[in-house]
């Protein structure tokens, strides 16, 4: 379920505020081939499932940074901000990925809107992340993101 909110001024009210759950989403090889694509990192145990099935893992796994790019389509799910003129990525103060995500995994993002800070023509929000593996002990990634709002 989404928030929305319209302006600068209703998202400086949500400092602090738990986010939810964005819904789950299906890491498919299909996927994971076109970000090897994109990328041009065709490392095996990403795209070679006959070899990845010999690997470390049993299976190929979604690149760290595949799994960190879907953060932006599940955190949209969670927080709409109406009101503003532009919407920027501004960059991350930590990510870290505790446990891999095996093709055909689901994942979901839990997102809290750490703060809120003005910025000149706008503000800047901090949210602390958690991608969820479906049935998993461990977090895929845990992160920190930051991005701006202008008016």
């Amino acid at each position: 379920m989404s928030i929305t909110v319209n302006g600068l001024d209703e998202l400086k009210k949500l400092a602090g505020s738990d986010l939810g759950t964005s819904e789950w989403i299906e890491v498919t090889q299909e996927r994971i081939d076109t970000f090897a694509d994109a990328t041009g990192d065709h490392q095996w145990i990403h795209t070679d499932p006959e070899r990845a099935a010999k690997g470390p893992f049993g299976t190929p796994i979604a690149h760290g940074y595949l799994t960190l790019s879907l953060f932006i389509p599940l955190f949209t799910e969670l927080l709409d901000v109406r009101g503003v003129t532009t919407k920027v990525n501004y960059g991350l103060n930590k990510v870290r990925f505790p446990a891999p995500v095996k093709v055909g995994s689901r994942i979901r993002l839990a997102a809290r809107l750490t703060s809120v800070e003005d910025v000149p023509g706008g503000v800047q929000i901090t949210v602390d992340g958690t991608i969820e593996l479906e049935d998993g002990t461990k977090p895929a990634a845990v992160l920190q993101s930051l991005s701006r709002f202008y008016a």
